[in-house]
């Protein structure tokens, strides 16, 4: 699967740049030219890395990256004509990865880029996954809502874990299926529907919140209640 990259620049030249260059580097490029549109495409689209500008109108690049780390752990880039040391490190304070000053080197973003990438493979590799007050052991196949420990069977553990490993995404049926059962089924199959209720059923057995939730006509997202 590709990485899908969004790059959020309110410059033309830059951000066409940049999808021609990232698509030929073999990634999915999705671009914003503000800040409030590049917010809601990251929580629509949950892409693998973000390549962030800072001046912008609007929502600047500052406050898009506040409020991304607020909830999400998506690896951000800054890259923009900003070259003090205090913005370097105001960038890095509130959350970014990595600072890329304009004008720059392809080969140096490329390199940044992959860099990035491996990073936020090796922690996808942990064997620790959390999300607000649930969290799974991979390698003991512990699961904890709070410190209550809830017991899967197999395949709830794999539905549990594979929406956990994307958190705020909406999956598809079919790639669901596809990743828990690993074979195409019929548009009648209820199987999903089902595990989907006892994993409902034993999260939220104590009264806790939703963290399951259905996308009419898709599939379904794990992400908290608004």
């Amino acid at each position: 699967m590709k990485a899908c990259i969004l790059v959020i620049d309110d410059d033309p030249k830059i951000t066409s740049l940049l999808r021609r260059s990232l698509l030929y580097e073999g990634y999915e490029v999705i671009v914003a030219n503000d800040g409030e549109t590049g917010l809601k495409l990251a929580a629509e689209r949950n892409p693998d890395l973000v390549i962030l500008d800072i001046m912008m109108p609007g929502l600047d690049g500052w406050e898009v990256c506040r409020r991304l780390r607020a909830w999400s752990k998506v690896p951000i880039l800054m890259l923009t004509a900003k070259d003090e040391v205090s913005d370097r490190v105001k960038g890095l304070d509130i959350g970014a990865d990595d600072y890329l000053v304009k004008p720059f080197a392809l080969a140096e973003l490329t390199a940044r880029i992959r860099a990035l990438l491996r990073r936020r493979l090796n922690m996808e590799d942990s064997q620790i996954l959390r999300y607000a007050d649930l969290v799974v052991d991979l390698k003991t196949r512990e699961v904890y809502r709070g410190d209550r420990p809830i017991r899967l069977t197999a395949k709830e553990f794999e539905l549990l874990t594979l929406l956990l490993r994307h958190p705020r995404q909406v999956l598809s049926r079919d790639l669901i299926m596809d990743r828990v059962w690993g074979f195409d089924y019929d548009g009648e199959s209820n199987v999903l529907e089902v595990y989907i209720g006892m994993l409902r059923q034993k999260l939220e057995e104590k009264g806790e919140k939703r963290l399951i939730h259905t996308v009419r006509g898709v599939g379904y997202v794990l992400k908290e209640q608004e």
